[in-house]
């Protein structure tokens, strides 16, 4: 499952998944049990190599070779944003001769959609009739969720041999993750903390052929050194997709009201955010980034890919906050910002401790029950430590953690901030009104549908459950309600 990582201290180890029982070497007959049947000893090619060779290619054929098993399906659309991703490292990698194949598993509804979606694909295949062999590699992989990709080593005869985590692999490293192993792994991470270690405002910011960000006219250069000793906010953001058009005039308000509280502060600190833009092309950004009060990279700078990758930003909006210092202070600025607006600043661990406490101090005084405008049940005050945690409020769709008003019949949750406290029966007139206005609403999302399709960072709305047609088992803890756009 994709999982946003910090990059801070200890944490950006990443996470491997226990192997499941005793490992064994992958020598030809545990290929063949393992992705093949007792009818079959091979798996389709490429529908590309299909029209030049014969379209199957022996199981045996992939021994002594570094294997990813690929578990993913058309429908989904992180599934197929990632598809596109793993497509150029699998090309690159394979021009430069690397020993590495890729076996699709498919979870499509039926054979037409899972051909569509195998068109495009370079790599090899289970049939999609074999039910039973896909099942096995569901059970035996404890595949929660898609994409998922199982990276297994050819003398896999170690614990540490197979990766569970080769989507979070790919999307960090890239190529350079090849071969997957765990010395490469943690050259890799003592290669990335040394960069942090190293980081200033200024080599995040910067390139050979340029010094200078954007002011809000796209006419005046502003010298990055000029944000040395400020909190800067990086925002990656693009028009074109529906989260981050809702959330960019929250940020503007919050943004204005810290400026000012800082300058009435006096004493010199300030606040500046910097616009990474993943618009499409020139006029959509200059746009977007005519509706934003702050600066900006230049449209297609190099840069903006690059600190996507050097902070592993997987959706957007994405809202990454350094410190004075240049050192990085959250990647989770757009929830703190949803959580405790202006409060949040300077966004530091001590700040959010502080904000926490008083959220507590708070809820003392709030009732334990009530019923809410949009709603027909009653509603309970939870916290974390009474069945609450990490959620997604259902009034203003942003994310909420610690304290929420929570239905414990059908699970809906609201911030205590975002409570309409109603009599039961005008809550049922409000509640049908509401689901009038969320399809007006969803309508008006639907004409952003087109230009997603090929964005290289997906965006996320946590609104509405990605899909009710996801083929595994749900994890025991609270589902997070979320819906990718591309």
């Amino acid at each position: 499952m994709k999982v946003e990582m910090n990059l801070d201290n200890d944490s950006n180890n990443l996470v491997q998944a226990p192997t499941n029982g005793n490992s064994e070497k992958l020598s030809p007959s545990t290929l063949s049990s393992l992705l093949g049947s007792k009818d079959r000893d091979y798996l389709l090619c490429s529908t590309a190599a299909a029209a030049e060779t014969d379209q199957q290619v022996k199981i045996s054929d992939l021994e002594g070779k570094v294997i990813g098993i690929y578990f993913s399906a058309n429908w989904y659309p992180p599934c197929r944003n990632f598809n596109r991703v793993l497509i150029g490292v699998y090309e690159q990698l394979k021009s430069n001769g690397s020993n590495f194949e890729i076996v699709f598993v498919s979870s499509d509804e039926d054979l037409d959609a899972f051909n569509n979606y195998r068109e495009n694909m370079p790599w090899l295949s289970i049939p999609f009739s074999d039910l039973e062999t896909k099942k096995a590699l569901n059970r035996k992989y404890d595949v929660e969720s898609i994409p998922c990709l199982v990276i297994l080593q050819p003398d896999n005869t170690k614990d540490d041999d197979t990766y569970y985590d080769g989507v979070e692999l790919i999307y960090r490293y890239g190529v350079d993750a090849f071969p997957f192993t765990k010395e490469k792994l943690d050259e890799l991470r003592r290669e990335e903390k040394r960069k942090h270690d190293s980081q200033t405002v200024t080599n995040l910011l910067t390139n050979p052929e340029r010094d200078y960000l954007w002011d809000q006219t796209i006419t005046r250069k502003v010298p990055v050194d000029s944000l040395k000793g400020k909190t800067v906010g990086l925002y990656l953001s693009a028009q074109w997709c529906m989260p981050c058009v809702e959330f960019t005039p929250k940020l503007i308000s919050i943004y204005q009201k810290i400026k000012q509280a800082l300058q009435e502060k006096g004493g010199g600190e300030d606040f500046e955010i910097v616009f990474v833009s993943n618009d499409r092309d020139q006029s959509s950004f200059e746009s977007y980034f005519g509706t934003m009060p702050w600066l900006a990279l230049p449209f297609r700078d190099p840069t903006a890919r690059t600190l996507a990758k050097y902070f592993d930003v997987q959706w957007i909006p994405c809202l990454i906050i350094i410190g004075p210092d240049g050192k990085t202070v959250t990647k989770q600025g757009r929830n703190l910002i949803n959580l405790y607006q202006e409060n949040a600043y300077p966004f530091t661990d001590a700040k959010v401790e502080s904000l926490e406490k008083e959220m507590e101090e708070a809820a003392k005084s709030l009732p334990r029950s009530e019923y809410h405008a949009g709603h027909r049940h009653l509603l309970t005050l939870v916290s974390e430590g009474s069945g609450g945690g990490p959620f997604i409020c259902c009034d203003c769709e942003e994310q909420g953690s610690g304290w929420a008003y929570q239905c414990l019949e059908c699970g809906y949750e609201v911030h205590p901030r975002c409570i309409r406290a109603v009599t039961p029966q005008s809550s049922i007139e409000d509640r049908i009104q509401l689901d009038f206005s969320r399809q007006l609403r969803d309508v008006s999302h639907e004409r952003f549908s087109a230009d997603m399709a090929t964005s290289p960072i997906p965006a996320r709305n946590q609104a509405n459950e990605a899909s009710s047609k996801f083929p595994y088992k749900k994890k025991k803890e609270r589902i997070v309600r979320q819906v990718f756009c591309f």
